[in-house]
């Protein structure tokens, strides 16, 4: 019976609030709007919030309550996970009001909205730069911010993000070998480019190592007049690979390339 009752009370009261909030859609109060935006806002209540806000940031423009209504409009969509729309607000906020009391948090949280929608680094990368861009202008603004080391840790976690789809690629043109072409130039193009563009990257190993078998395997199909030059690529690359990784988890296998290598030099001298 108590079950019974509560459960009718609840949708009493849901259905009072879901009166409550029809009124003041069709409300031409402002103020009173304004005021449950911010009790929506406070209760997590963001779509109402946003609702409501989205009609009050035109009518506030010029008034003192404009500057938090935008903060509170963009925080809304952020809280309601969506990211690119809340961003545009937060960027809104920040561009109209540079120096407002939330300008600091605006600039983090619309970089940090796109950090949390930035997607899997098989998919295109598109908001993982823009992510990338926002934590350098806030970092630029806000250097000695209590965030910024936090905004440096995930800089560097976007950055693996686009080594990683990198490394992806030339990993995926390494296994494509001779198929359709010769794919393994632009593996070795495309290694090489992560490795000056992300030279701290976990997947430096991996990188030096797919370097090396596509120049060996460059080698291997290489004209005999490019033969030579080919296999002294394999030794450079040996070195580069032993300098940095002595005690590396291809080892073995890159010191037989070497060896292959060195031996096809000195038996033309």
């Amino acid at each position: 019976m108590k079950k019974v009752i509560f459960i009718l009370l609840s949708i009493i009261m849901l259905c009072s609030s879901c009166g409550e909030y029809n009124k003041l859609l069709k409300s031409q109060d402002p103020d009173l709007k304004y005021s449950y935006a911010k009790k929506y806002f406070n209760q997590k209540k963001f779509v109402r919030s946003a609702t409501l806000l989205e009609d009050l940031i035109l009518y506030f423009k010029g008034r003192t309550e404009a500057e938090e209504s935008l903060y509170l409009l963009a925080q809304s969509y952020y809280g309601q996970k969506d990211y690119v729309t809340s961003s545009e607000y937060f960027k809104q906020y920040y561009t109209t009001y540079p120096k407002g009391e939330f300008a600091e948090l605006a600039r983090y949280y619309g970089a940090y909205g796109l950090f949390l929608d930035s997607p899997d680094p098989r998919l295109d990368q598109t908001q993982t730069h823009e992510a990338i861009q926002q934590f350098l202008l806030y970092l630029e603004f806000y250097p000695q911010s209590e965030r910024a080391k936090q905004a440096q840790d995930i800089l560097f976690e976007l950055q693996e993000k686009l080594a990683c789809k990198e490394y992806l690629a030339a990993k995926l043109y390494y296994n494509l070998g001779t198929y359709m072409g010769n794919n393994y130039r632009a593996c070795v193009i495309t290694a090489d480019n992560v490795l000056k563009n992300y030279p701290d990257t976990k997947y430096k190993e991996e990188l030096r190592y797919l370097m090396i078998c596509s120049k060996y395997e460059l080698a291997v199909v290489s004209v005999d007049e490019r033969l030579q030059g080919r296999y002294r690529d394999v030794v450079d690359e040996y070195y580069n690979y032993m300098n940095e990784f002595p005690e590396g988890k291809y080892k073995k296998q890159v010191k037989k390339y070497y060896e292959f290598a060195n031996s096809k030099i000195l038996k033309n001298y």
